[in-house]
């Protein structure tokens, strides 16, 4: 049954990735996030690998910090955060080990990668770990913009018309702001479930109202 695959995360990837050394001081890397318009960049070795990420949270100590006199104890407290405000290259501020994603993943499990790990964006890596993008949470959201009609011509094509083909002309399809509404007679009940779990499982469908009933 050609039922469309699920998205990708190279349907949806800021691509070419922008990626500094282990040696890049601060002033660099906030350029380049000024730059290219990012909220983080990956961090690449010698070999061209990714091995950690800046983000503008690793960036805010050295604000929050800046000029500030802390107690012994606020030092032991802030010592992580610290150390941050006091780095002066990528190496010394970065995120490691970093979290990263293949562009074959598909746009559920790259979201459960983000949700698991606590992060807004996932440098994509080649096969041998080398950056080719980078992939956020407004990226993953793109997906449910999806027009409604390009929806219900993908429901009507890849699975009325195949599991429902004698009747597929009297089965009303409609979709609205992602919600799937399937409704009329078919000959095998046994079938709905199938219908509605491959509806479910479209890009872009939030709901889906099943109404579809055996033939009298």
């Amino acid at each position: 049954m050609p039922v469309a695959a699920p998205h990708i995360v190279s349907d949806v990837m800021t691509a070419p990735a922008v990626a500094v050394g282990r040696d890049v001081r601060v002033k660099e890397i906030v350029r380049v996030m000024e730059e290219r318009h990012v909220s983080a960049v990956p961090v690449v070795g010698a070999d061209g690998r990714v091995v950690g990420v800046v983000s503008e949270a690793d960036l805010l100590p050295k604000e929050e910090f800046r000029g500030r006199r802390l107690t012994r104890l606020e030092r032991i407290r802030y010592r992580s955060e610290l150390a941050k405000a006091e780095g002066m290259t990528a190496e010394e501020l970065m995120s490691t080990p970093a979290v990263t994603v293949r562009p074959d993943v598909t746009l559920a499990q790259a979201a459960r990668l983000m949700a698991v790990n606590r992060v807004k964006r996932l440098p994509v890596v080649d096969d041998k770990d080398r950056p080719v993008g980078v992939v956020s949470r407004g990226d993953l959201l793109q997906v449910f913009l999806r027009p409604d009609a390009d929806i219900e011509e993908e429901v009507r094509r890849t699975v009325v018309s195949y599991l429902f083909p004698t009747l597929a002309h009297a089965i009303r399809v409609s979709v609205r702001d992602g919600i799937v509404t399937l409704r009329g007679p078919v000959h095998d009940t046994s079938l709905i479930w199938v219908a509605e779990r491959l509806v479910r499982g479209m890009e872009g469908v939030v709901g889906v109202e099943t109404r579809l009933g055996g033939v009298e």
